[in-house]
């Protein structure tokens, strides 16, 4: 009776796996599964190749780009989303769940509305352009640009960057900033050498949630970037639903970036490691 009690926590743990290994099975091994099996095979045969991965060559510009911009978007929301976490940190409580409540508000419309909001403000009769027109300023073109691009990633990815540096600086106490400052550290020191390395875990999680979601985008560079600003998930999608179907192709793109991704989130997590191994030193 005794060995039967024993072993009952450890089998009531193996129970309630079972739904999340069914989940990941179902939606995560099954789908890459897929993918790997179209990106190795010449459709709709069955036979080994790759000449889908050498069909993605041809659309090197088009990667590298989607980098550059999700790049840029991330240093953008990395430099708004720093301070703002800061001072969301040393308000009171009240004011940080105010703050909290206003910062994630967008996020409870549709993704796809909020992308049709900056629409009408930046197209060439947009608000925009007709607010500088009271003043005799524009029409700009800035819609279907990659600036366009880079603002709608930097809008709807933001607050993914803003709350994992919040939780982070908010675990920092006053006192030890209080302490740098009575050792004679002015502003700039306090934040080079006390916030930034405490603040290494939130920057790194906010990196990973920015960068990951911008480069693989597809409807923000479609509805503010226009058919001349493709990105690598424009790409994928229309391997899989436009006129050229290929998934072959299609699961090839995906796999590439699935692989960029992964190197990219693994020198971040070095860089992490590296830190704090060098903090408790």
């Amino acid at each position: 009776m005794a060995e039967q009690t024993r072993h009952r926590p450890f089998d009531m743990a193996k129970l309630t796996s079972v739904p999340y290994l069914v989940w990941m099975l179902l939606f995560t091994i099954v789908p890459l599964g897929m993918v790997v099996w179209y990106a190795f095979t010449a459709y709709p045969n069955t036979d080994f190749t790759l000449q889908n991965f050498a069909g993605v060559l041809k659309y090197g510009k088009t990667f590298w780009k989607s980098i550059y911009l999700s790049l840029i978007a991330t240093v953008v929301c990395l430099i708004v989303g720093f301070p703002m976490g800061f001072i969301m940190s040393r308000m009171s409580e009240r004011g940080q769940r105010t703050m909290q409540m206003l910062i994630m508000l967008p996020m409870w419309m549709s993704f796809l509305l909020r992308t049709y909001a900056w629409m009408t403000l930046l197209e060439n009769e947009g608000l925009i352009n007709k607010f500088l027109g009271l003043f005799g300023i524009g029409p700009f073109q800035m819609i279907n640009t990659q600036g366009a691009i880079v603002l709608g990633m930097v809008y709807n990815y933001l607050p993914y960057m803003i709350l994992p540096l919040y939780s982070v600086m908010v675990k920092i106490d006053q006192s030890v900033i209080e302490a740098a400052q009575d050792l004679g550290a002015d502003g700039f020191h306090v934040l080079i050498r006390v916030i930034l390395p405490l603040a290494v875990p939130g920057i790194v999680t906010g990196i990973t949630m920015v960068f990951v979601p911008s480069v693989s985008t597809f409807i923000i560079s479609r509805m503010l970037g226009g058919g001349s600003n493709l990105l690598i998930g424009d790409l994928i999608e229309q391997q899989f639903l436009g006129s050229v179907y290929n998934p072959g192709v299609g699961s090839a793109m995906s796999l590439i970036l699935m692989v960029m991704i992964l190197l990219i989130m693994g020198v971040i997590n070095r860089f992490d490691s590296d830190e704090m191994e060098g903090m408790l030193v």
